[in-house]
């Protein structure tokens, strides 16, 4: 299995699913899916987005907490991640919280290619729910690119849209 990224297009419509719970089953549940996002962000540290993140060692533990919190409500698990989204709709929310950051194609690559990494080394034996995951991982990514190569920028959102899985 490739994993592969795809390319993002500033307003394409982007279509996207929740990964499923067997992913988060495959993935060893709820210790299996902190132990991946662990590994994912101890590597992110190390890579050239590690500016991104908090560079204080005890705010970056927060970052993983909160993030594995996130990876596993989304994935189907219990609703660990309500008290940080205040009620909000996951997907919106996570949207919003990298308005804050100039994201780039070039960074969302570089992320994908750390989470791939982390996800060959944990060694997923569902392939199916594997792919599932990477499906969401790679289309929503694209949703969080708001910085262009053009020096543009756009904001991506998921509110008032008839289709509400809607990038633009």
């Amino acid at each position: 299995m490739s994993l592969e990224i795809s390319k993002v297009i500033k307003g394409e419509r982007v279509d996207f699913k929740s990964p499923p719970k067997e992913f988060l089953e495959a993935v060893g549940g709820v210790e299996g899916m902190k132990e991946l996002m662990y590994r994912f962000y101890d590597k992110i540290y190390e890579s050239e987005i590690s500016h991104y993140f908090p560079q204080d060692e005890d705010e970056f533990e927060k970052v993983k907490i909160k993030n594995s919190k996130f990876f596993i409500q989304i994935c189907g698990g219990p609703k660990v991640y309500d008290e940080e989204s205040a009620g909000q709709d996951l997907d919106e929310y996570m949207i919003r919280i990298h308005d804050d950051f100039s994201i780039t194609e070039k960074s969302r690559v570089e992320w994908l290619g750390v989470m791939r990494e982390a996800l060959e080394e944990h060694n997923i034996k569902d392939k199916d729910a594997l792919e599932a995951f990477w499906d969401y991982l790679d289309n929503f990514s694209k949703l969080t690119v708001n910085t262009f190569s053009d020096g543009s920028t756009y904001y991506a959102s998921l509110l008032d849209k008839s289709d509400s899985r809607l990038g633009n």
